[in-house]
């Protein structure tokens, strides 16, 4: 598909989607530098990426600090010389009523998963716009149109990463650098076994999310034949936003 010798950041990718991204992008001959605030499980997953002959690096990065933006950046741009393609996977949530959120709570998941993001969107930039070429996914949610309660800083990020991703786009378009966001709905990232089968079948789709069908789509975002494709937002959820649902 065209990713030999492109070196991918992706944030976030000790575990779960941001794993998966970082080693579909490896298998695809892709130069991946792991940025990822746990050591143990960023280092795990070059492991796990070198283990089948794949190239990464760890770059210790918590998003909610600019200056591990920066040194992470620096380190890539040292290495490489070049910055192809931007994961914005990196996010947690606070499941917490809006009566009892604090605001060093409500600010710790803006700052990871709104601010982190367009932080190393534009430090990223600022190398990709050399190369007159970039890409730049930010990992959304269906959460960004439907929520469930107690999930308002989450919710609110997810949205916010939608609107960023357009922003982006018109831009940082001049610069060549296209800008897109994909919104997973349930995205299955422990055992999928113990799945249930009404978990399945509430899905239009027939199954529950796997992390690389957000992966598949990461790449399919980032390929270079697809550069009419910017300030988009792909929602993959198995169908689940368009469907009604009524209680009897």
């Amino acid at each position: 598909m065209g990713f030999s010798g492109k070196v991918v950041i992706v944030t976030g990718a000790g575990r779960g989607i941001g794993k998966c991204i970082a080693m579909t992008y490896a298998s695809q001959g892709a130069r991946v530098v792991i940025a990822e605030k746990d050591p143990s499980i960023g280092e795990a997953t070059v492991g796990s990426i070198r283990e089948f002959g794949g190239e990464a690096i760890f770059c210790p990065t918590d998003v909610t600090k600019p200056e591990d933006i920066a040194r992470l950046m620096q380190s890539v741009d040292e290495a490489y010389h070049r910055v192809d393609i931007l994961i914005n996977n990196a996010g947690i949530g606070i499941t917490k009523s809006p009566y009892d959120l604090s605001l060093d709570e409500w600010d710790l998941v803006i700052n990871t998963n709104l601010r982190g993001a367009f932080l190393c969107s534009r430090e990223a930039a600022r190398i990709m716009r050399r190369q007159r070429k970039g890409a730049i996914v930010n990992i959304a949610s269906t959460r960004a149109f439907m929520s469930e309660p107690n999930t308002e800083a989450y919710a609110a990020t997810k949205g916010g990463l939608i609107a960023l991703t357009h922003a982006l786009a018109v831009s940082l378009g001049p610069d060549h650098i296209r800008v897109n966001a994909i919104s997973p709905g349930w995205i299955e990232t422990g055992d999928y076994s113990e799945l249930r089968e009404i978990d399945h079948l509430q899905h239009p789709a027939g199954r529950v999310g796997r992390p690389d069908d957000i992966a598949r789509a990461c790449l399919y975002l980032t390929n270079d034949e697809n550069d009419f494709i910017t300030g988009a937002n792909i929602v993959i959820d198995g169908g689940m936003t368009r469907k009604m649902v009524y209680v009897p």
